[in-house]
């Protein structure tokens, strides 16, 4: 049994509690889940947008417990620094925090018109213009980091800002948003990612659905 777990909920669903598994994942940290089912009323409050607060996922390790997927991250990077969640250099560093911070904070109109749902698929949906601002917005993002860092990820080596911005590459492969093929192109390396596609695998086999997030509208 690992000396760590961390508490998610909804594999199809949840975009936070992949945000806090990828990190985890990547950091290398051995851990055993807990999966709290989406019929909890606080685990459905948060993925219907309904929570003032998000509490997964939650990491517990050697008796430190992390909540909130930037303390999640930062919390990593300090105790598996040979992962390099964060980048080395200071630059980087601090313009990797800066994107995850808007991960983190922003985008509330992607969230709410294309939430996360991995078993879906919407050829041709109509995106609206708010959202579609929060699409270009991210798009910027990620040409500025795949050109000045080089790829193949944000900031060249894998990071905490791939796993942050990974829930939005399934957003735009569920909603068949447009996209210019750089852009595909990183977003088809984050889902072939084989921790992606271990997610992927478990999503397919929830049997809980939530039938507002299953709608389109």
């Amino acid at each position: 049994m690992a000396n760590a777990t961390l508490t998610i909920s909804s594999k199809n669903y949840s975009s936070w509690s992949l945000r806090g598994w990828l990190l985890a994942k990547f950091s290398g940290l051995p851990f055993d889940e807990v999966v709290t089912p989406i019929d909890d009323p606080s685990a459905r409050a948060e993925l219907l947008l309904l929570s003032p607060s998000i509490l997964v996922p939650c990491l517990m390790h050697d008796g430190i417990k992390v909540w909130d997927t930037m303390a999640i991250a930062e919390y990593l990077n300090e105790v598996k620094p040979e992962a390099a969640l964060l980048p080395q250099d200071i630059r980087a560093r601090a313009h990797c925090r800066s994107i995850c911070g808007e991960m983190h904070s922003g985008f509330s109109s992607l969230r709410s018109a294309l939430p996360m749902n991995l078993k879906a698929h919407f050829p041709g949906f109509k995106v609206w213009a708010r959202a579609q601002s929060d699409i270009d917005r991210i798009v910027t993002i990620w040409r500025e980091c795949l050109q000045q860092y080089g790829g193949p990820f944000l900031f060249g080596e894998r990071s905490a800002a791939d796993a942050m911005y990974a829930p939005v590459v399934t957003r735009f492969v569920t909603y068949d948003v447009k996209l210019d093929p750089e852009i595909v192109e990183y977003g088809q390396r984050i889902m072939a990612l084989p921790e992606m596609q271990q997610w992927i695998t478990d999503a397919l086999l929830e049997v809980e659905e939530i039938d507002e997030l299953d709608v389109e509208f």
